[in-house]
């Protein structure tokens, strides 16, 4: 069922199925909620089950012209509270990894657990910064579309794209819907945001990678394992940043082997 409630005078969108412990599912920068619409289901017989739309993405509003990965996490802990949820454990993918963080760092003793989803704890560069700002210019252009029909088919390993176009299709349309001052909102707040080295370091998540991910090196992945060595770690050989699409059922039951491990 799919529920409204304010957040910093917006209307905030999210989905809540099943019964259960609480499980909270965070999407990434171009996505919605609806990109969790096969995953998360499969969740429902066990747990509550929430995917949350972001502000300015999906059916939630925009609140400001930056969106912090700290306002976001606020997100979370606000729908945390109207459903009366004490703790949950959240599945953040890529930015929706970011926020998670944020939250770890915020309200630890409302977090029973994570999994990095396609992410990481690292900051942006200045390089990736630069590249942010090349974004943002590029939207302020009226190339959304542009952006969109490369960004897209980046998120799936090289060897999936035809294969896999349906998906690609939707996904374009998910990102399509947000608007540019949302877009542009959520990679200012992504530029900004601190390294969380330290929040990695001293809890244990679940780590997923796919070996084809054309944003996450294999350096990078091998630093999140160094950093926090009692992770949970999953590697996928035939996803590229979106393995809960390209191989999900692999995805499930590891997340399910984590989620049992909690208890």
């Amino acid at each position: 069922m799919e529920y409204t409630i304010d957040f910093k005078g917006i209307e905030l969108s999210y989905i809540k199925e099943g019964e259960g412990d609480s499980l909270i599912f965070l999407h990434g920068y171009l996505e919605a909620k609806e990109v969790w619409r096969e995953f998360s289901p499969r969740f429902t017989d066990k747990y509550s089950v929430i995917c949350i739309d972001f502000p300015g993405h999906g059916a939630s509003g925009l609140f400001g012209r930056v969106h912090e990965m700290a306002d976001l996490a606020s997100v979370v802990n606000t729908v945390m509270l109207h459903e009366n949820i004490d703790q949950t454990v959240l599945i953040g993918h890529s930015m929706g990894g970011y926020v998670t963080l944020s939250f770890a760092e915020m309200f630890p003793e409302k977090l029973l657990g994570y999994c990095l989803f396609h992410s990481s704890c690292f900051a942006d560069d200045e390089e990736k910064k630069l590249n942010r700002d090349r974004e943002i210019s590029l939207i302020r252009c009226g190339k959304k579309t542009q952006i969109i029909r490369t960004n897209i088919p980046k998120c799936f390993a090289d060897s999936n794209i035809e294969p896999m176009d349906a998906k690609v299709q939707e996904l374009k349309k998910i990102a399509l819907k947000a608007s540019d001052d949302g877009i542009v909102a959520l990679i200012r707040g992504m530029k900004n945001r601190k390294d969380h080295t330290e929040t990695l370091r001293r809890t244990t998540p679940l780590i997923i990678w796919g070996e084809g991910d054309n944003y996450i090196p294999e350096e990078v992945f091998k630093k999140l394992i160094d950093i926090s060595p009692e992770a949970s770690a999953l590697v996928l050989k035939n996803s590229g940043h979106i393995g809960f699409i390209e191989e999900p059922d692999l995805t499930y039951f590891e997340l399910l082997n984590y989620l049992n491990s909690l208890k």
